[in-house]
């Protein structure tokens, strides 16, 4: 006859559908090894640590993030674009750069640094944040139509942006800073403004001069002359731009020195990384076309994957050199490269650039 703890265990494991374990039917030595159920071990809890605890103790570990507090930079980011100008020389003094994505701003205080003095840099971002010394800001979505425009106006005038010249006090007899400004305007300045501003100009004393922009640039202007006909002024354009995460908390925050900051760093998707980032190198290439001089440089950040082939492609299409770089700086772990594209032909059109 079975025992009361015997029919209880067979009654358990037809109710529960236990298959791991098949209880033995006529057994007298209960405390058997081959029919007593196995073992199982306790429960373990795992202490989980989040993930911006995690990142604190590797920023808290890392040579490049302590070498960055030390020498006042933004961030570890400085070192990567410090290194790539040392290989590359990317930068001159008096350059115009523009610097897609800039905040918290460490590449943006590496380009103010090496294109002193007379150079201008100017940074566009989505989130605010608070510019480096010397660096003009544009806050905004650069994917926007309107954005886009309002850098290639800012950046038409040559005297935005640069540190203002010193005058003499109007009392002593020296001249206002309105009044300097306005004789160191040249003819083509005025002619520029005045384009910007919708107001057609009449050329005086010149003969009427066909317009070249359909069949190509003149060919009788000189190299500067035809980049500025097409406004192409910038010498170096900088993305460091990565797809944002959209905002959900964080509203009430309003202060440009404590921003919320919701950039990506990786989502942990692969694909999403890398196709994100390859939307981004195409709009900041599409903007490099349209405003980098020739002989200028394109510096984009891309997570790698199997389009980005495709996108060096094109820029060997418009630059003379197109090289893949991984810093020294950038974790080992880390998905991101960076292409640098040097030197700027001018001959491309736009067909021929971005044709698949």
């Amino acid at each position: 006859m079975l025992s009361r703890r015997v029919f209880r265990q067979l009654a358990d494991g037809a109710l529960l559908d236990v298959s791991h374990w098949s209880a033995p039917v006529l057994c007298a030595a209960l405390k058997c090894p081959s029919c007593s159920p196995p073992s199982r071990a306790p429960a373990t809890r795992y202490s989980s640590s989040s993930s911006s605890t995690r990142w604190k103790s590797r920023q808290g570990k890392d040579f490049f993030a302590k070498e960055a507090r030390v020498q006042g930079l933004k961030s570890r980011a400085a070192f990567k674009l410090l290194e790539l100008n040392e290989k590359h020389k990317l930068f001159k003094p008096g350059q115009t750069v523009i610097d897609l994505g800039f905040a918290p701003g460490s590449w943006s205080q590496v380009a103010i640094n090496k294109t002193t003095p007379g150079g201008r840099v100017v940074g566009i971002d989505l989130i605010p944040a608070q510019p480096p010394r010397g660096v003009s800001t544009i806050q905004g979505n650069f994917l926007s139509p309107t954005v886009q425009a309002e850098v290639r106006a800012y950046v038409q005038d040559p005297d935005l942006g640069r540190p203002r010249k010193q005058v003499l006090s109007h009392k002593d007899g020296g001249m206002t800073e309105e009044e300097l400004e306005e004789m160191e305007r040249g003819y083509v300045d005025i002619e520029r403004h005045a384009h910007l501003e919708g107001v057609e100009v009449e050329s005086v004393g010149q003969p009427h001069k066909e317009n070249h922009s359909e069949k190509g640039p003149n060919p009788r202007l000189s190299l500067q002359e035809r980049d500025q006909c097409q406004g192409r002024v910038v010498d170096v354009v900088l993305s460091d731009m990565s797809e944002p995460w959209d905002q959900i908390t964080g509203f009430y925050k309003k202060s440009l020195s404590d921003p919320y900051f919701r950039l990506m760093n990786t989502s942990g998707i692969a694909f999403k990384d890398h196709a994100g980032s390859m939307d981004l190198c195409m709009a900041g290439l599409t903007f490099a076309f349209d405003t980098l001089r020739t002989g200028g440089h394109f510096l984009c950040k891309f997570y790698q994957g199997p389009e980005d082939k495709a996108l060096e492609t094109k820029l060997k299409r418009l630059f003379a050199k197109v090289h893949r770089e991984k810093p020294d700086s950038s974790r080992s772990e880390s998905k991101e490269g960076y292409l640098v594209a040097l030197r700027r032909k001018e001959a491309p059109t736009k067909e021929e650039v971005f044709r698949e």
